[in-house]
C-alpha cells in the first residue's frame, strides 16, 4: 500500500481505468460471440462498433481492430449476411 499521496492517487486511477478496460473487453467478447452464435447484420454492426470504441479509448491498436473486423466480415460473407 503506497504512502505517498501521488502514489495513492495513481493507484486509484489505475483501478478505475482497469475496470473500464475490463468492461470494454467484455463487451467486445460478448458482441463477437453473439455474432458467431447467430450471424446477423445487427450483431455484426454491434461487434464492429465495440471494436471501434476500443480503438477510440486506446485499448486496442487500430490494425488489431481492423484485422478482427475483417475476420467478422469474412464470416458474415460466408454466412450470407447482408449489411443494411
Amino acid at each position: 500500500m503506497p504512502i505517498i499521496k501521488s502514489a495513492v492517487k495513481r493507484m486509484k486511477q489505475t483501478a478505475t481505468r482497469r475496470q473500464r478496460n475490463i468492461t470494454t473487453k467484455r463487451n467486445i467478447k460478448l458482441a463477437t460471440k453473439a455474432f458467431t452464435a447467430e450471424p446477423a447484420a445487427t450483431s455484426l454492426s454491434r461487434a464492429q462498433s465495440e471494436l471501434d470504441k476500443a480503438v477510440k479509448k486506446g485499448l486496442l491498436k487500430k490494425r488489431t481492430a481492423s484485422r478482427r473486423k475483417a475476420a467478422l466480415a469474412k464470416a458474415a460473407k460466408a454466412a450470407n449476411v447482408k449489411l443494411a
